[in-house]
């Protein structure tokens, strides 16, 4: 069954202009389902159902609330097929790395069932007055969730997941490209024990007078954002008249550093991963990848081997790797991208040029002798494109990889510790996969420095983002 209505307060409604808006299966083009938009009016009564739900559930018992999202982990695992076709239906993500997204996706919901028991407190007593000062933390309100398209149910569940374990209430704003993913997830919320009002999902076609509407109100407290940096400026303005809460993921330009000393075919099928991984068209993949000039080019004909080797279609079929890009817009810059870098001087090893046809599709492509003005170099490519280039010296590298204004994720292989350490603290990044090519993970703190964001979701950290500390000043 295809849920395609606005969710308010557990119950499917039309949004109240009666407008709709088609999703789109980008491995060919043909509408998947035509989805309630929501207007500002449907955004008030979000609101509102959240305000009124927002007591009970924040005066729930926190191993309750626990069982509730632990619940929802099970019944998830449960379909994780389903829904793993679902998000290659309106991503176009082959099925693997769906089945991937899915699993990860639950996983939020496991790891914050355990957090919501560990509430942390504090008892000091005030050096100068002697006072106890007694901390605890209380839920921050009601909290917007506003999510990208490139994963269509885990950017979600890192937003639910800590947010219910917080005690806050929420409404969810999902990509008009992939709004299905969410909107399927409510039942199982429902069946979970999630009740009425606590999760409210709003799709719309147009999402900036809907989300603004949210953000004027003086009833949400908080706003967690996963997207590009131009739009989390928008947000950050927007919420600065009712001093809302910000919490921002938003756009990266990782660097993939490989050293002379690296292990090269564990450097490759890092590369792979950290390239790859949801066709790349994720803030954490590898964008400019730097190899010592040494190894550069048994690197690269190793790379370039695996790249081509990708077998290209639509992501329901048996044996794809890599399925079409989410639209023509982003298929377009990529090749826009890639276009530029070649101008400049890049060379193509594998790939380059988009295939005719029904389908975003675009070929993993792997550029050499990239050079550093290259718009790539810059900007996200957001697709399966490697632009490489070599280095001789360390600290030179080190620079290199930190021009830029973004500071997500970066990327180091070595066989020195103490060099692998070394050169990750001097990165300006809010995380570092040092001979790793994944790092994101339920358990640890993601986030940015820079253009790249505000505040982490994962770990601890995550569900801190929608508390607020309180302090008690007694005697006795």
């Amino acid at each position: 069954m295809t849920y395609n209505d606005l969710y308010i307060n557990g119950a499917w409604r039309s949004g109240s202009g009666g407008e709709r808006f088609d999703v789109v299966n980008p491995a060919d083009e043909t509408p998947l389902a035509s989805v309630a938009s929501a207007s500002e009016k449907d955004a008030v009564a979000a609101v509102d159902a959240a305000h009124e739900a927002f007591p009970a559930w924040a005066g729930r018992k926190p191993r309750e609330r626990g069982e509730i999202l632990r619940k929802a982990f099970e019944l998830m695992q449960d379909r994780l097929e389903d829904i793993a076709r679902l998000i290659t239906l309106e991503n176009g993500k082959a099925r693997a790395d769906a089945m991937g997204e899915a699993a990860y996706a639950a996983e939020f919901f496991r790891w914050f069932s355990e957090e919501a028991v560990r509430g942390e407190g504090m008892l000091t007593r005030a050096p100068s007055s002697g006072a106890r000062t007694l901390v605890h933390y209380k839920p921050a309100g009601i909290a917007v969730l506003v999510t990208p398209w490139n994963y269509p149910a885990a950017m979600g569940t890192r937003k639910i997941a800590p947010a219910l374990a917080a005690g806050c209430p929420v409404v969810i704003k999902p990509a008009a490209e992939t709004p299905l993913t969410m909107l399927a997830l409510m039942p199982l919320l429902e069946e979970a024990g999630v009740p009425p009002g606590v999760v409210n999902v709003l799709p719309t076609g147009d999402p900036g007078p809907v989300v603004d509407t949210m953000l004027q109100d003086p009833r949400v407290r908080v706003v967690s954002f996963t997207g590009s940096t131009a739009v989390g400026r928008k947000l950050l303005r927007s919420s600065a008249a009712q001093v809302i809460k910000p919490a921002m993921e938003l756009g990266g330009n990782a660097p993939f550093l490989v050293f002379e000393d690296a292990d090269i075919d564990a450097a490759v099928e890092g590369c792979m991963l950290a390239k790859m991984r949801n066709l790349g068209e994720a803030c954490t993949a590898a964008n400019r990848i730097f190899v010592h000039e040494s190894v550069a080019s048994t690197f690269v004909e190793r790379f370039a081997a695996r790249m081509q080797a990708l077998q290209v279609g639509d992501g329901l079929a048996e044996g794809i790797d890599v399925g079409p890009l989410v639209n023509a817009a982003t298929r377009d810059k990529v090749a826009a991208l890639v276009a530029d870098a070649v101008d400049k001087g890049a060379r193509i090893r594998c790939g380059g040029v988009a295939p005719k046809g029904k389908g975003f599709f675009y070929p993993p492509t792997v550029l050499t002798d990239v050079p550093r003005e290259a718009d790539c170099c810059r900007e996200e490519i957001f697709g399966p494109v490697a632009a490489i280039q070599t280095f001789t010296n360390e600290a030179d590298v080190i620079a290199r990889a930190n021009e830029t204004e973004y500071g997500l994720a970066a990327y180091v292989f070595t066989e020195d510790l103490r060099r692998g350490l070394a050169v990750s603290e001097q990165l300006e990044f809010g995380m570092v996969g040092l001979n790793r090519g994944l790092v994101s993970d339920p358990a640890a703190p993601f986030g940015g420095v820079k253009q790249s964001g505000l505040g982490r979701e994962g770990g601890h950290e995550g569900m801190l983002e929608f508390m607020e500390s309180q302090y008690i000043s007694t005697n006795w």
